[in-house]
């Protein structure tokens, strides 16, 4: 830790590989990482449990911009300088400069659900458990048996250096392009959605499809993620969040139809979104049985006009709830500092919108809104502005 030797040619930038074009890393690691000091090396990350980056910036939401310094947070945390991060790891803890921290969470191995399960865990603990000492030091004693760090060896030749600066651009181009942007909205939650007798997610996503009408005139193919976890080793199933139920009453919405007809319209989307995520939930939903489909045609080599139609459609609006589960590890009203912003993901089509929301408490509700600036149909901080301005139970008379 205290080594202040320069690292060598190409070691500042070699998690770059990580970040770019998994084929290039592939043939690199095949042939340069398989042996020797360079495998030993690899094998230390890549047996770890987590991979840790001191960040040497620093982050937070408050200062003179608190609302830009959380979108510069979050897009950090997101993507960092594509260098300063191992994205083959299971999860990365970023720790930075001014002590703020986060993690970055690689999604093969596991759902957000998970990750924000032992973030909460970590967080609540390390706070009101564990604590610290009057200067700062964690409480206990040092446990003197544990090996000091240790740098790692590599052996870096021309032709790594080449691929791994050739990744690093095509990471870099990547992340410029990431329109992040984070808000908190307060203006009712959970507690208020529920008196009215409304699933607050089935609330949340039809909004959303009213975000997204006001913002590009029109609906969207919407994915939305579902846990499955009634079964073993289940994962997720896709909620098709945009149905003719609640398109139908958004146009109702926009077109200054009656309060009454309003409401009956917004009860319809609701409940049809409800029995929708019921469906995904016990394994009626469609997607992954498409998928199954999908991978036992390329097994035998048969071509299907309808999987490759259906599969290649664009999911515009791609969603998903993260939930606080540990709500008895402390109390929210009486310690507001710890309030989770939840976490957030990239656009999964290029003219898109990515949003992770998560409701905290009875009262609040965090977005993440993701977009790509060389898009010029999407704007991250007009649709969440449009997001804040379209709850459709709020302003609207549908639910009064």
């Amino acid at each position: 830790m205290d080594d202040p030797s320069p690292p060598q040619p190409g070691e500042d930038k070699l998690s770059a590989l990580t970040a770019g074009d998994r084929i290039p890393w592939a043939q690199m690691r095949k042939q340069y990482f398989s042996s020797g000091i360079n495998k030993r090396s690899l094998d230390a990350i890549e047996r770890a449990a987590f991979f840790v980056t001191l960040d040497d910036e620093e982050q937070g939401m408050r200062g003179e911009d608190p609302a830009g310094n959380l979108d510069r947070y979050a897009k950090s945390l997101l993507h960092g300088k594509c260098y300063d991060r191992w994205f083959d790891k299971s999860f990365s803890i970023v720790i930075y400069k001014n002590g703020k921290s986060g993690l970055n969470a690689e999604h093969s191995w596991a759902d957000a659900p998970t990750v924000a399960h032992l973030w909460e865990y970590t967080l609540a603990t390390d706070a009101f458990q564990l604590g610290y000492t009057e200067d700062g030091h964690c409480k206990g004693d040092v446990d003197r048996s544990l090996p000091l760090p240790q740098r790692l060896v590599w052996d870096i030749p021309s032709e790594v250096q080449a691929q791994a600066s050739s990744s690093l651009a095509v990471a870099q181009a990547l992340a410029d392009d990431v329109d992040c942007h984070v808000f908190p909205f307060r203006e009712f939650g959970k507690g208020r959605i529920k008196k009215l007798r409304v699933s607050p997610d089935a609330f949340i996503q039809i909004g959303l499809q009213l975000a997204y009408y006001r913002d590009r005139g029109g609906f969207c193919l919407t994915y939305e993620a579902s846990m499955t976890r009634l079964f073993r080793e289940g994962r997720t199933e896709t909620v098709r969040s945009c149905s003719s139920e609640s398109s139908a009453f958004v146009k109702a919405l926009e077109n200054g139809e009656v309060e009454e007809q309003c409401r009956r319209l917004f009860r319809l989307a609701s409940e049809r979104h409800q029995n929708l995520y019921r469906m995904a939930m016990t394994g009626a939903g469609i997607d992954r049985h498409l998928f199954c489909l999908y991978v036992v045609s390329k097994y035998l080599g048969v071509e299907s006009p309808f999987l490759k139609e259906v599969l290649s459609e664009p999911w515009r609006l791609s969603t998903s709830q993260t939930p606080v589960q540990q709500m008895e590890l402390f109390d929210l009203k009486n310690n507001p500092e710890f309030v989770s912003l939840g976490g957030g993901f990239g656009p999964v089509a290029d003219d898109g919108y990515g949003v992770s929301y998560i409701i905290v408490g009875e009262d609040m509700i965090n977005f993440h809104v993701s977009s790509k600036y060389s898009c010029s149909e999407t704007d991250s901080h007009r649709f969440g502005a449009q997001g804040k301005q379209s709850p459709p139970g709020h302003h609207d008379a549908s639910l009064r």
